[in-house]
């Protein structure tokens, strides 16, 4: 298990709010610090206002990780990839959360919470924080995303 020194960045719409607020609890009970930056309530919202605050902190260095949730995971995963030094990895099983940590150093895991069970998005984000980037040939590869 990771050092529970990460930090991490949590922010959703309207649609990922209920899983939000469990995830945020349950990793704040396994000793994680935890930075909410919304939604607070389930009123319709838009995931740009919270996912841009998010990785521009993610981006800096104020957070190790960012988990961001809205209906389908695609909206708020875009918002986020806008960020040069954002790699957010739509996580729809635990598979796709490993991978995403080993080959792409994903630092931010969006969830589809429409799509997908609050356990099983406990499960996805689990596997992501505990899943170290492999490096090697893929450092190469994830070094060519940004646009320099």
């Amino acid at each position: 298990m990771r050092d529970k020194k990460v930090s991490i960045a949590i922010a959703s719409d309207h649609a990922g709010y209920d899983f939000k607020e469990k995830i945020k609890k349950n990793l704040e009970n396994k000793g994680y610090t935890i930075k909410d930056f919304g939604t607070h309530s389930n009123e319709s919202t838009d995931y740009p206002d919270y996912a841009h605050p998010l990785a521009t902190a993610v981006e800096k260095g104020d957070y190790t990780f960012g988990i961001t949730l809205c209906g389908s995971g695609n909206g708020i995963s875009m918002t986020v990839n806008k960020h040069q030094g954002i790699r957010s990895a739509l996580c729809w099983n635990t598979e796709i959360a490993k991978l995403a940590r080993l080959h792409n150093d994903a630092n931010v895991c969006s969830l589809p919470a429409r799509f997908i069970s609050y356990d099983l998005a406990q499960e996805i984000v689990d596997v992501f924080l505990n899943t170290n980037f492999e490096g090697g040939r893929h450092q190469r590869r994830i070094e060519k995303i940004p646009i320099h």
